[in-house]
């Protein structure tokens, strides 16, 4: 019963409202036959009444409420779904940071490497160097001992043969004789 006073509430406002119109009251008698707005209420109040009887105002508001679910369900879908790729977002940035500091750290690593390799490269230039410098020396060093020695062998060459002549020429063939004799003796004592 309260559903039907619900219902008609608005219906009778209407009537009201459509039966203290001043069109009506230079009009005739409202309540006639012959009046068409009132065959246009009473048309109005039939269906509005069918509609109740049928009870569309509770499909209609079965059908808005079944919709609001809905879009509930929906929105809270959205929402879920929102939350799970804010979620994956989040896991993106974090993973992309992390391989950031990943690459930055490698090309840190990548720089002291190559640092690292230059100075060892300088050193062993350096070492490198340092030894053909001392195989040159040295060589050098062995140029000078043989260029001297082969000197000295000259001038003990030239000094033994200028000696050679000298006593030549002073030397009687008895002394020579006499020498030989003597370097011969002294083999012969050294090698018994």
């Amino acid at each position: 019963m309260t559903d039907m006073r619900k219902t008609f509430a608005p219906v009778l406002t209407v009537l009201a409202a459509v039966s203290a119109s001043p069109a009506l009251a230079a009009g005739g008698p409202f309540l006639s036959l012959h009046n068409t707005n009132f065959i246009v209420l009473l048309a109005f109040i039939l269906f509005i009444a069918v509609l109740v009887y049928l009870k569309v105002p509770g499909m209609l508001g079965r059908a808005l409420d079944k919709r609001a679910a809905g879009i509930k369900s929906e929105l809270d879908e959205a929402r879920a779904l929102r939350e799970e790729a804010q979620t994956i977002l989040a896991g993106y940035e974090r993973k992309q940071r992390e391989v950031k500091e990943q690459a930055d750290r490698i090309v840190a690593a990548a720089r002291v490497d190559a640092a690292t390799a230059a100075e060892q490269a300088k050193a062993d230039l350096k070492q490198s160097i340092a030894r053909r410098l001392a195989a040159a020396e040295d060589q050098i060093a062995s140029a000078q001992a043989a260029a001297v020695k082969e000197v000295r062998d000259r001038a003990v060459a030239i000094a033994v043969a200028a000696a050679g002549a000298v006593l030549a020429k002073q030397m009687t063939a008895a002394q020579a004789n006499s020498l030989i004799d003597d370097a011969i003796s002294q083999v012969d004592a050294k090698l018994h």
